[in-house]
């Protein structure tokens, strides 16, 4: 991907980012929990796109992809479990509130390629985030499709966006 490329993915995730972030905690859990599902259910497909991806063997791919499905099933209860606080203070309460940052940048390493997004997709989505994710130029193969059973799964266009190419993208 060229800069033009990558502004017009910055582009889709802001479009999205108002209705993503707008979500409900439970609307938003539904959606990560029904991509968990929808992950499961390719997991041979992922561990052997993995696995020619990345040149491992298909053992350790399957492990990966299982670890991939934990991942966003754990964090899929994160927007219903992960809210604000009160805490007492002297003269009065303070307060956190948990609020999306916006648009996030993942840049992700060859060696376990989708494993690692995920334990940076699974968060930021729970949050609210969209995100654009640049996996390494060498394993683009689960990041491309990872997008697409997002997609599948119901989550709104715009709110993961995958841009490949060389490290300079």
């Amino acid at each position: 991907a060229g800069v033009e490329e990558t502004d017009e993915a910055v582009a889709r995730a802001k479009a999205a980012l108002p209705a993503w972030r707008g979500l409900e905690p439970g609307p938003r859990a539904k959606l990560l929990r029904a991509l968990a599902d929808t992950l499961e259910e390719h997991h041979e497909e992922l561990s052997v796109l993995e696995a020619r991806n990345a040149g491992k063997a298909i053992g350790d791919a399957r492990g990966e992809m299982a670890m991939v499905v934990d991942t966003f099933r754990y964090y899929a209860g994160a927007p219903e479990r992960l809210l604000g606080e009160t805490i007492p203070v002297a003269g009065g309460q303070a307060f956190t509130v948990r609020e999306p940052l916006g648009v996030v940048g993942l840049i992700t390493p060859w060696n376990f390629p989708l494993t690692i997004a995920s334990w940076k997709l699974a968060p930021a989505l729970a949050a609210g985030n969209t995100v654009v994710l640049k996996p390494a130029e060498l394993t683009p193969l689960t990041a491309l499709r990872f997008a697409e059973l997002a997609t599948q799964a119901g989550v709104p266009d715009g709110v993961v966006n995958v841009v490949v190419g060389p490290g300079r993208t």
